[in-house]
């Protein structure tokens, strides 16, 4: 995904959408910051957005979207907006060794 430039107006959008970090961290890390955007930003914020990342950057940040950011119906409605309906499956956290186990070993507690 491509750099989105730090401006006036992306720093304002980063500070309301990723409040709990510096707007300059938000943007340095493109698609997760797409990932938070397209879960709380304001119509206004997705205006000023789009003048920096194309359907292409937006498809890239939604298939690398960090599991746990995007609500399902965020997940569903920028999918849908990027031609992909039905939309894939959310992204889902993985732990070390739960790929490696059975379903009747965690059901087990083992």
């Amino acid at each position: 995904m491509n750099a989105i430039p730090i401006t006036p107006e992306t720093l304002e959008v980063a500070r309301r959408v990723v409040w709990f970090e510096p707007p300059e961290q938000a943007l340095a890390r493109p698609a997760r910051f797409m990932a938070y955007a397209m879960t709380y930003a304001r119509h206004e914020d997705m205006r000023v957005l789009r003048g920096y990342v194309s359907d292409d950057d937006f498809r890239e940040a939604l298939d690398h979207a960090p599991p746990g950011i995007i609500d399902p119906r965020s997940w569903a409605y920028w999918n849908s907006k990027m031609g992909r309906y039905p939309a894939p499956p959310l992204p889902r956290r993985t732990f070390a060794g739960a790929a490696h186990r059975g379903a009747e070993d965690l059901r087990q507690g083992s």
